[in-house]
């Protein structure tokens, strides 16, 4: 993730030196309240972002008879609410993945043995869209939902170009960056947050399943390209 971060750092770079719009480069203060507003109001207002969740140690299921164990997804949002994105999973000793499309509250998945597009139940908790819905994902929790705030090595000029800064995080807050996953904890969350435009870059925190650890690792990157999400077709007379 560190080199993600660096390459993300380097073609900032390049590109402020190739072209002069009058936007600020000038680097966050090193202090933790004044970074989270910025980044607060930085994950607010996003247009799109492409992503990556990923979970090791102790199973998290998105089905509620645990059958289906959540592994990893990759994908993307586009405001103001509609998501894509590949999710793998394990069913027993096999790994399949399975497509999902949301857009305006309404789900879909694609079918694991099939790949035909359908509807998602409504027991169905992933929801990626909410991780960037201004009013209860990203925005409220650097705003409001930590607590316990510091900036990790209080480095005044960071050699990366990304803050890092953690906090205990607001249960509610959790189940929404774990797309409905984690309900009922309060992790101490890390966040590596760009130096300069308050974007979260990466985000890693540990949940208790059944009294073992769940290891989460979110990645953002990729911030404003120019990407469209439609509804999936679906077999004829669904």
């Amino acid at each position: 993730m560190r080199q993600r971060r660096a390459a993300a750092l380097l073609a900032v770079a390049l590109l402020s030196g190739a072209c002069s719009n009058g936007t600020s480069d000038e680097t966050l203060p090193p202090d933790a309240a004044a970074i989270l507003a910025a980044a607060a109001e930085a994950m607010g207002s996003i247009d799109t972002v492409r992503f990556t969740i990923e979970r090791g140690g102790a199973p998290v299921y998105i089905d509620p008879t645990d059958q289906l164990e959540f592994v990893s997804a990759e994908g993307l949002y586009a405001a103001p609410g509609s998501a894509e994105a590949v999710v793998i999973i394990g069913i027993g000793d096999l790994t399949t993945q399975i497509g999902a499309v949301t857009i305006d509250g309404e789900t879909w998945l694609s079918n694991p043995i099939t790949g035909a597009w359908e509807l998602a139940p409504a027991a169905y908790t992933f929801d990626p869209a909410t991780l960037f819905d201004p009013e209860v994902g990203w925005r409220p929790l650097l705003a409001e939902g930590l607590s316990d705030v510091e900036l990790v090595e209080n480095e005044p000029s960071p050699d990366d170009g990304y803050y890092h800064v953690r906090g205990v995080a607001d249960a509610a807050r959790v189940k929404v960056i774990t797309a409905g996953m984690v309900s009922g904890q309060s992790p101490v969350v890390d966040l590596w947050i760009d130096a300069v435009t308050g974007e979260v870059a990466d985000v890693s925190f540990p949940t208790l399943y059944r009294g073992e650890i769940s290891d989460w690792t979110l990645a953002f990157f990729d911030y404003g390209d120019d990407v469209t999400i439609t509804p999936p077709d679906l077999p004829v007379g669904a």
